[in-house]
C-alpha cells in the first residue's frame, strides 16, 4: 500500500520514531503541510491519506479510486468528509485518549501555577525584586494550597476522571457538574449550583451548541472572588470577553486557558492582552508530550495492521 502524510509537521518535531508506520507501508510519503491546492496532486495515486488537520473533502474523495483508508492523527473528524468516505467503501480511523496523562498533567500545572503566584514571583525575582527584598522570602502575591478546596470538574470523561484522580492526590474535594441539557443525580451536580462552590473549575467538555459560551458573565459572576477557572477543552466553551472584563473587574482571581477560539490567533485575541491581571495562556499544547504523540503513531500502526486484517479500529465511519 502507497500511503501519503499530508502533514507531518503538526505532530512530529523530529522527537518521534516513524519506523513502525513506514513499515507497515510499502511506499510512505511525509509532507511537512499541504496547502489546498496540492492536496489533489499528493493524493491522486494512494492507497491511504494520512491527515491530522487537512480538509479531505468529498471531492478529493471522489477523484481517488484507489483510496481504501483515511487515517487522521488526531481524534477530531471534522476535517474529512465521513459520509462522502463511507459513500465510497472508505475506512476512516482515527486516534483515540493518546493525551490523558499529558492533557491533565498539563491541567495540574495550570492549577499549581495560579494557585502559586507563580509567573507573579518569577517576575519578581527577575526583575530583581528578592534580591533588594528586605527579609528573606518575597511574599507580595496569595498563595494558596490544593488541600482541602473543591474542584468542579464540566465534562466527565476520561480526561474529567483523570483530573479528579490527581487533584484528589492533592487533598482536593472534587465535584461533577451536569452538563447543560442533561439531568443532574446523586454524582453530577446542577451546573448553576456548583459554580457558586467551587475553587477551581475545570472545564473537559467538548464544544456543542450546548456549551458554547458556557462561561460567561452570569457564571463568572456566580463564581467566588477567589476562585480560577482553568479550560483545557475548547476554547469557544468560555466568552472570551467576558472572562478578560471579570479579570480585570475582580470577579474571579485568576484563569488559565490553553485553547482560543481562533488558532493560532493571528488576528490576535482579547485574552492576549498582557494588562489583564492573573491570566495564563498556554499555546494550544497540552496534548504535545512527546509520550503522548508518539501513541497517536502507534495508534496509526496499530490501525493499519487491523484494516489489512479486515477487523478495523477505531472507525469513526
Amino acid at each position: 500500500m502507497k500511503a501519503a502524510y499530508l502533514d507531518y509537521a503538526s505532530l512530529d518535531q523530529q522527537d518521534l520514531d516513524f519506523q513502525a508506520l513506514h513499515a507497515v507501508f510499502d511506499q510512505l510519503v511525509l509532507y511537512p503541510a499541504t496547502s489546498a491546492a496540492e492536496i489533489q496532486s499528493r493524493v491522486a495515486d494512494v492507497d491511504v491519506i494520512i491527515t491530522n488537520k487537512v480538509m479531505i473533502d468529498a471531492a478529493t474523495i471522489q477523484q481517488c479510486p484507489q483510496l481504501k483508508l483515511i487515517l487522521i492523527s488526531a481524534t477530531g473528524t471534522n476535517n474529512v468528509d465521513l459520509a462522502a468516505a463511507k459513500a465510497c467503501g472508505i475506512v476512516v480511523c482515527n486516534c483515540q485518549a493518546y493525551g490523558t496523562s499529558a492533557v491533565a498533567q498539563h491541567t495540574l500545572m495550570l492549577m499549581l501555577n495560579l494557585a502559586t503566584s507563580f509567573l507573579t514571583y518569577q517576575r519578581a525575582v527577575q526583575q530583581g525584586e528578592w534580591q533588594k527584598a528586605s527579609q528573606f522570602c518575597l511574599l507580595g502575591a496569595p498563595i494558596v494550597e490544593l488541600a482541602g478546596k473543591t474542584l468542579g470538574i464540566v465534562g466527565y470523561g476520561e480526561l474529567g476522571h483523570a483530573v479528579a484522580r490527581l487533584a484528589e492526590a492533592f487533598g482536593m474535594k472534587v465535584l461533577i457538574a451536569a452538563l447543560p441539557n442533561r439531568p443532574a443525580d446523586d454524582s453530577r451536580i446542577p451546573f448553576a449550583e456548583l459554580l457558586p462552590q467551587v475553587d477551581f473549575l475545570s472545564l473537559h467538555c467538548p464544544l456543542t451548541e450546548d456549551t458554547r459560551h458556557l462561561i460567561s458573565h452570569a457564571e463568572l459572576d456566580a463564581m467566588k472572588p477567589s476562585a480560577f477557572l482553568i479550560n483545557c477543552a475548547r476554547g469557544g466553551i468560555v466568552d472570551e470577553q467576558a472572562l478578560a472584563q471579570a479579570l480585570r473587574e475582580g470577579k474571579i482571581a485568576g484563569a488559565a486557558t490553553d485553547v482560543l477560539t481562533v488558532e493560532p490567533p493571528k488576528e490576535g485575541n482579547v485574552l492576549l492582552d498582557a494588562s489583564i491581571p492573573n491570566l495564563i495562556v498556554t499555546p494550544h499544547n497540552a496534548w504535545g508530550s512527546v509520550d503522548a504523540r508518539q501513541r497517536i503513531v502507534d495508534q496509526m500502526v496499530e490501525n493499519v495492521e487491523a484494516f489489512k486484517q479486515g477487523r478495523p479500529i477505531r472507525q469513526v465511519n
